[in-house]
């Protein structure tokens, strides 16, 4: 006979009295403000204005992680904040050079969230489509600001790699944390 007891963690007890609307508020600002972070962790590549970020891995695990509503409505969450002035962006302002992507990302947290259901496979390629919305914001604005092949070469060829990486990164870490995840925050 075990003399053990089973006691609830902290967690499961959390989720016994946080109401669902209240998790999903914390998920939405929680990972607004692990996209923050990820501006903050910026590094400036030569030849382009845009820097290298933490950002595009943020954005993707929102969306894995809160799905489809709650990952886009965090993103539009961040934006806000740094319109209303708060030190969220990476170059500072919303419409800078990097505008594109940053207004690409509630749509890309979507994607991901809408896409990322099924097996591992089908989770990578939701990740990759929310990579293709951030490059495809990315260099649309890029292009307004000067030119498409421009913005291809300084807004999207430098960061393919590393943001492959990101991917591989999100996917890893959404494979182990999407269910629980989206039971706790679900509203």
């Amino acid at each position: 006979m075990s003399t053990e007891r089973s006691t609830p963690s902290t967690l499961s007890r959390f989720d016994a009295i946080a109401s669902p609307g209240m998790r999903s508020a914390i998920g939405v600002v929680t990972f607004a403000l692990l996209t923050a972070i990820g501006a903050r962790l910026s590094v400036p590549i030569a030849g382009t204005a845009v820097p290298f970020t933490f950002q595009p891995l943020a954005v993707l695990l929102t969306g894995a992680l809160l799905g489809a509503r709650l990952g886009a409505l965090s993103q539009v969450v961040y934006l806000a904040a740094g319109m209303a002035g708060l030190p969220v962006f990476a170059t500072g302002a919303l419409f800078a050079p990097t505008g594109g992507y940053l207004m690409a990302y509630p749509f890309a947290a979507f994607v991901v969230g809408a896409l990322a259901s099924g097996g591992a496979v089908r989770n990578l390629l939701a990740l990759l489509a929310g990579l293709a919305v951030i490059y495809t914001g990315g260099a649309a604005w890029l292009a307004i600001l000067t030119n498409w092949s421009t913005a291809v070469v300084t807004g999207v060829l430098p960061f393919v790699l590393p943001d492959l990486v990101k991917v591989v990164m999100a996917w890893v870490i959404a494979g182990r944390l999407r269910e629980r995840s989206r039971e706790f925050f679900a509203a």
